[in-house]
């Protein structure tokens, strides 16, 4: 899947996203001196260039026809920017704002009215800025037993992406901290993807094994869904019903495609890079909900 590489061509994108999704101004008597969705296409941009607020104003201060191709009379100060993305990232705005690239991605035919093939996969997101060879080199000293200042890092930002397997286009994202097992973010992102888009066949890889989330797929919603039965003991069949059957059938199903799911959250990476800047969580959690936005934006 092709994305944009025009900055113009995204800040265009965004601008029509925000400006189906939030109203121009937070209050009527604000000062009117920049719409909301301009605000919200300068935070994509940021994300697009990966950029930090300062350096977000200065590129905007040097670029008159970005600016210009989205009607910003003047560019805002940094902390402006970093105002609106604590308002504008919230979880129920983030959700209406995915709902919206849904219906923009049916109105372009990359999705058509119901998604034959969907995958749901799971990554760990930096946040920490340090080379990997100081986190080498630290896990070596923590081996050997010696007593260093090496921060020890238990936690990690890790997100649940469920994307469409032609057009990785992100239908759900939720979040969640690691290390940890992925089966317990699995209805949250499948309850949220369906009701964006009808789904045929949800794919998973074994992370997600568990006889619950079958029934919850086939019986309750009437999706297919096919994980492999992986946890257990080995060499012994799975007892309960739907497990042991993709324990005997899921060689002759279209398994394979679950790898688009791999693909989506390397595009993400690769694109948009997979470190998160903020370093308080709940930054952390819109920082990495407007990255999810803006692939779908670059994909659209």
């Amino acid at each position: 899947m092709r994305t944009t590489k025009s900055p113009i061509a995204l800040l265009l994108a965004a601008h029509e996203l925000g400006r189906r999704t939030v109203r121009r101004y937070w209050h009527h008597r604000a000062p009117k001196k920049f719409t909301l969705p301009q605000l919200f296409a300068c935070l994509v941009l940021k994300e697009f260039l990966r950029l930090d607020y300062r350096k977000l104003s200065a590129v905007l201060e040097e670029s008159p026809s970005w600016t210009a191709a989205i009607g910003l009379a003047s560019v805002p100060h940094f902390t402006t920017f970093q105002k609106a993305a604590a308002r504008l990232l919230e979880n129920r705005r983030v959700q209406r704002m995915l709902d919206q690239t849904t219906r923009m991605g049916q109105e372009l035919t990359l999705l058509p009215g119901r998604s034959p093939l969907a995958a749901l996969d799971a990554t760990g997101l930096e946040s920490s800025t340090a080379s990997r060879h100081y986190t080498q080199a630290r896990s070596r000293a923590q081996k050997r037993g010696k007593q260093h200042t090496y921060l020890t890092y238990r936690e990690f930002p890790k997100i649940g992406v469920l994307s469409d397997c032609t057009s990785h286009l992100v239908l759900a994202v939720v979040h969640d901290k690691g290390p940890s097992c992925d089966v317990r973010h699995f209805r949250e992102a499948f309850d949220q993807a369906r009701r964006r888009i009808p789904i045929q066949t949800l794919l998973a890889d074994g992370g997600y094994d568990s006889e619950a989330n079958h029934r919850h797929c086939r019986e309750a919603c009437g999706v297919r869904s096919l994980i492999p039965a992986r946890l257990g003991r080995s060499g012994k069949p799975p007892r309960t019903y739907w497990r042991r059957v993709m324990a005997s059938r899921l060689h002759t199903t279209r398994y394979g495609q679950r790898a688009q799911a791999e693909t989506t959250i390397s595009m993400l990476k690769r694109l948009l890079g997979p470190q998160l800047r903020a370093r308080k969580k709940p930054m952390q959690r819109r920082e990495a909900a407007l990255k999810t936005l803006t692939l779908n934006l670059m994909i659209l």
